[in-house]
Formats: structure tokens, sequence, C-alpha cells
């Protein structure tokens, strides 16, 4: 009965009187519209359970994990933020790992919202970890697999340890309408990526998946303008916070330039909303510069990158293992610099991504009262 008499209040916004001007009418078809939309979302919401913990695969059934305080949250429309796990495993040692992953929470929480890191524990899926799981990522550390949306599969059917990575984070975010997901930098084009096609699974995702990103920028050991390039032939609405330059990672600025500002968490959560709403079917990337006080020199940071890639060209790395490879090593080479600045940002998105993610959920309520 509620589902109807939603619809026929839509009905009766859209046809309004005769004395009303086409911009208010066009406003109501825009909030009559955006109701609708949110009514779906809540419907949706309150069969999480159901449809995420029975997914039918052939010989059996998997079944993805959901925090109760996730699951409660999503139910009652507070806002949530999505968290990947490679980060702990393969993107710091330990016990840096684990600290900056406690902290990360911490911020979220601070600032109004409920963490969800996402990871694969003895093949299940989990959204939203324990205290006791993150701390056995934590020292699983690389003998969890990375894994990519491509390596689901394989990791779920082998009951076996995963670290989800920016398009698995996606993935798994998307399935139980978790708009929001913070990382410290997403994948993109590798240098010299012209010759060998090495595109990061990341972008396909984010020009798939209807989940908004929030990150330092691409990883500065990128192609950064052909990986702009990519997001824009994806369709992908790609953002900077409070600048007109999208960030190198370690650096606040890479001299490429974006044609979306958003100067407010509440701006963020408009264009997010509006695109959803649309029904656009693509992410959103809002690339958050590096606090300033915790940006390192570009010069020193890129003759560390230009060394590590040289290094990891002798030794034949290549594929998944390249990222890490380099990280570490600029990380050497740095003397530790760009670990500092690595968690330095992956704090501050925390704190903009919880933002974010609160203003979304008082638009959504907004539009449903």
């Amino acid at each position: 009965m509620r589902f109807w008499w939603v619809v026929i209040s839509v009905i009766n916004c859209l046809s309004g009187s005769d004395s009303k001007t086409s911009e208010q009418a066009g406003d109501m078809t825009f909030s009559a519209v955006s109701r609708l939309a949110n009514l779906r979302r809540h419907l949706d919401l309150t069969q999480i359970d159901n449809k995420v913990a029975q997914v039918s695969v052939v010989g059996g059934s998997v079944k993805v994990k959901v925090a109760s305080e996730v699951s409660q949250a999503l139910s009652l429309g507070r806002a949530v933020v999505a968290l990947e796990s490679t980060i702990i495993s393969h993107g710091m040692p330990y016990p840096q790992n684990l600290e900056t992953a406690i902290e990360v929470e911490r911020i979220v929480r601070e600032n109004g919202a409920v963490p969800a890191t996402i990871a694969i524990l003895d093949g299940t899926p989990c959204v939203g970890l324990s205290l006791e799981e993150l701390k056995r990522l934590a020292t699983l550390g690389t003998s969890a697999q990375k894994t990519a949306r491509r390596d689901i599969a394989n990791v779920v059917a082998r009951g076996e340890n995963g670290a989800t990575t920016v398009s698995a984070t996606m993935f798994f975010a998307s399935m139980v309408n978790i708009p929001i997901f913070v990382t410290g930098g997403i994948g993109g084009v590798h240098r010299h990526g012209e010759h060998t096609m090495d595109v990061s699974s990341d972008l396909v995702e984010l020009g798939k998946t209807p989940v908004a990103v929030v990150c330092a920028g691409v990883k500065s050991i990128l192609d950064i303008p052909r990986t702009l390039e990519y997001l824009e032939t994806l369709g992908v609405c790609t953002a900077a916070y409070k600048t007109n330059e999208f960030p190198a990672f370690f650096t606040e600025s890479s001299g490429c330039k974006v044609s979306c500002r958003v100067d407010s968490p509440e701006d963020c959560a408009r264009i997010i909303e509006a695109s959803f709403t649309l029904n656009l079917g693509t992410g959103i990337l809002i690339a958050v510069p590096i606090p300033q006080e915790h940006s390192t020199s570009g010069h020193i940071i890129e003759s560390a990158i230009h060394k590590a890639i040289e290094e990891a060209r002798e030794n034949n790395i290549t594929g998944s293992a390249e990222t890490p490879f380099l990280l570490a090593r600029v990380n050497d080479l740095t003397g530790g610099a760009s670990l500092a600045a690595n968690i330095a940002l992956v704090k501050n998105n925390a704190l903009v991504g919880a933002q974010v993610a609160v203003a979304l959920a008082q638009i959504r309520k907004t539009c449903e009262s």
C-alpha cells in the first residue's frame, strides 16, 4: 500500500496545476523521479540479506557475509563507506598496515559514517570486518591473494583468502548498495601502456559499476594523462576536490586539468545522486589532493619512480606484481617518505569520503520525506 501511495503522490506532483511555471514543473519532475529512485533503493535494501546470503552457482551456493553494523546502517539509510583490503595486505608493511586500517575506520566513524572494509576470508566475501579479521588480514600480508574482479570466482571457489583491489571492492560494494568507496589511489594506464596494453581493471570497473570512488588520484607510477583519456572514453565523471587539477597521489598536482571541480561534500553528493537517479551505470571518481603539509617533493618522487621502473624491467616484474614492487621500491629510495605520504593521504580520503557519504544520506533522506 505504501508503494502505491508514493506512486499516486508522484503522479499528482507531475500533473501539477496550469498556473505553475515550467521551471517549477521541472523541479517537481526531478524531485518525483528522485523519490521513485530512492524508494527503489529502499525496497532493495530491505532485501539485502536475502539477495547476498544465497547466490546460486553450479553445484551449490556462495555466501556473502555482511557485518550486522553495516547491514543495519544500510537498511536505515545511514551513511556507509566501503574500504578496500589490498592496501592492508599488499600496500604497507606490518604493523603500519593494521594501525592504518584501524585509524581509517576510526576516522570514518568519527565523521558520522559506518566503515565497511571488504575482503574474502576462507572463500567467503565479507563486507565489514571485525578487529580480529583486520588483524588476520594484516598478518597474512602478501600471502593473501591480491584479488581483482577477475580473481573473485577463483578465490571463492578454492576457499582462499583474498585482499580486494579497487575493482573487486567496487563490485561487492555495489552488490549491497554501498554508494561510496574510499581508497588511496586507483590503478590506471601504465607507462608505455600504448605498447604493453597494461591497463588496470580499476578503470573498466569505474566504467560499469555505479560506485563513487574517493581517492588521491592515480598513482604517480602510472601514465596520468592517458589514464584520464581512458576514463573519458568510458564516460566516467572525474572530479577534483577543491582544485582544477587532477592530483598525482604523492603530490597535489599532475599538471592535468579536469572538467569537473567540487568544493564541498554536498557538491560531491549532488553529483553522485544525480548520476544514480539518471541510471548512468558508471562510477564517479572524486580525486582529493594529499594535504599540503604531507606532500613530498615531486622531483624526488619522480626520480625514484623512474629508477624503480627500470629495476622492474630488469627483473621482468610485470602485471599485478608490478605496482606493489614499485611502491615498495619508491619507499626505499625516498627513505620512507612515500609511505608516510601514503598513510596521510588515505586518512584524508577517509575524512572526505565519510563527509560525502553523510551528505548523500541526508539528500536521500530529504528526498524521501
